[in-house]
């Protein structure tokens, strides 16, 4: 089972109702663009992409596709967002073929920091425990 960040996610696919199709959806997706980001999208400012997270609404509308990139300054975050932004026709069509959709939801790019973020709490525990720690006697 896919591992889910957030409590809000966990709680919103527990619930019962329609979810295992939203999961499994949600998995061909983030499964479908990442095989699309390394065999078919050229553009030179989407490189190093990973598809971190996929979120569908309720009614299968609209897909919150969450990514990473390295670097992640901010300029490369800029750069890679317009990049996505410029080819989500063509990966909405192609991914509507090839999970064979109706009607494939809308794609929504969303930088995920996560990574980012993890990486300065690790150091900063890493500083914290290298710390001498002064005796107070």
């Amino acid at each position: 089972m896919k591992s889910l960040k957030s409590g809000k996610l966990r709680e919103r696919y527990s619930k019962p109702a329609n979810n295992h199709r939203e999961f499994k959806l949600a998995d061909q997706i983030q499964k479908e663009l990442a095989r699309l980001f390394h065999l078919e999208v050229k553009d030179p400012r989407i490189s190093f992409v990973t598809i971190t997270d996929v979120e569908l609404n309720f009614d299968l509308s609209l897909a919150k596709v969450f990514y990473s990139t390295f670097p992640s300054d901010s300029e490369k975050v800029a750069l890679t967002q317009k990049g996505l932004e410029a080819v989500t026709g063509f990966l909405r069509s192609k991914i509507s073929k090839s999970i064979r959709l109706h009607h494939a939801p809308e794609i929504k790019f969303i930088f995920d920091d996560s990574l980012e973020r993890g990486r300065f709490l690790s150091n900063l525990i890493d500083k914290a425990c290298h710390k001498p720690i002064k005796n107070e006697e």
